[in-house]
């Protein structure tokens, strides 16, 4: 078991490396950068302070050398004008959009998007598995006819259009207003149990918009593993041999019918960021994702390049996980791994 969880850590890191080197360059592809438009439009207004300080940054953070060297410098094994100082040391940088560092800008907005996550991941395993369980156990019942409706309508359903008529009809019969994760009181006020209580409330909404997709796909998808593991020959044999019926389905065709829904965790972390980011503008979620977006536009890189690797950093991190769940389910893997 250590050797395979050696090999998927060293695996993790030459990714990251890897997908670090295909952010930055990417991010440069177009052309000029935020500090130079914004210098020619200062010379336009003739604003030759303003100038300074923008190529005083370019000098700073080594944007006026080749390419591969600020990659060195941001990645922080090449030393810059400040020495050492990159992402491997805690440095990720300055946003020029905002005109401040990049960890002053995506703070509080990290650990919010952690949060959505999480609390996501578990409204969709709480939901999906015993609805699928029992769509499964009653095939062509009402109750799997309804489930099977229901799950089409969330497949169709986009996310932010639900946000749209959430936020609608929520302010029209109610009065009340769904949109962030807080009331506006607390926006720039200190964390308080007011306040904590203030965002459980709302993490309630985006929550169910963001994970209702994934509720349905979910419950399809496990519906049909378990009616593929219920028609086989050791499931028939476990209750032949006198295990109950709920035993014999959580013990085996549960527990197999797991392990596509394990391996996909890599891949739902991620997306759980990226794909959110239309909902987010919608319920104006002080997530990420907004910030990425206005990042990339602005070609702000060092703030748009660490939103990436932190994307990155969820996806190696959640397929680490996952890799670790199905050696625990799984022996063989476990075994393979380690050869």
């Amino acid at each position: 078991m250590i050797r395979f969880l050696l090999r998927r850590v060293v695996t993790m890191a030459v990714t990251l490396l890897i997908i670090s080197a295909l952010v930055f360059f990417i991010i440069k592809l177009p052309p000029g950068d935020f500090l130079s438009n914004q210098i020619a439009e200062l010379r336009a207004q003739g604003e030759s302070a303003s100038i300074a300080k923008a190529e005083f940054l370019i000098k700073q953070y080594g944007l006026d050398k080749p390419a591969w060297q600020q990659y060195l410098v941001w990645l922080g094994v090449m030393p810059g004008p400040n020495g050492f100082s990159g992402l491997l040391q805690g440095d990720w940088g300055w946003s020029f959009e905002y005109d401040k560092p990049v960890v002053d800008v995506v703070g509080d907005a990290l650990w919010l998007t952690l949060l959505v996550n999480l609390a996501v991941v578990i409204f969709i395993h709480v939901v999906s598995i015993p609805i699928a369980i029992y769509s499964a156990t009653r095939q062509y019942s009402i109750g799997d006819y309804l489930a099977t409706f229901i799950g089409y309508i969330g497949l169709a359903t986009p996310s932010f259009l639900l946000a749209l008529i959430l936020l609608y009809y929520m302010n029209r019969w109610f009065g009340i207003s769904i949109g962030g994760l807080y009331d506006a009181e607390y926006a720039g006020e200190p964390w308080t149990w007011a306040k904590t209580q203030s965002l459980l409330s709302h993490l309630v909404v985006p929550t169910i918009v963001i994970g209702l997709g994934g509720t349905a796909a979910m419950i399809r998808r496990m519906r049909a593993n378990l009616l593929d593991e219920l028609g086989k020959q050791y499931y028939v044999t476990a209750k032949a041999k006198g295990l109950g019926p709920t035993k014999a389905l959580l013990k085996y065709p549960f527990r197999m019918s797991l392990n596509p829904f394990i391996a996909d965790i890599g891949n739902l972390l991620p997306h759980l960021v990226s794909g959110s980011v239309l909902v987010s503008l919608v319920l104006s979620l002080p997530t990420v994702g907004p910030i990425l977006l206005s990042a990339l536009k602005s070609q702000d890189q060092f703030l748009a390049g660490f939103i990436l690797m932190f994307v990155a950093v969820l996806t190696v991190v959640g397929m680490l996980i996952s890799d670790l769940l199905l050696a625990w389910l799984d022996p063989r893997i476990r075994m393979g791994g380690g050869r």
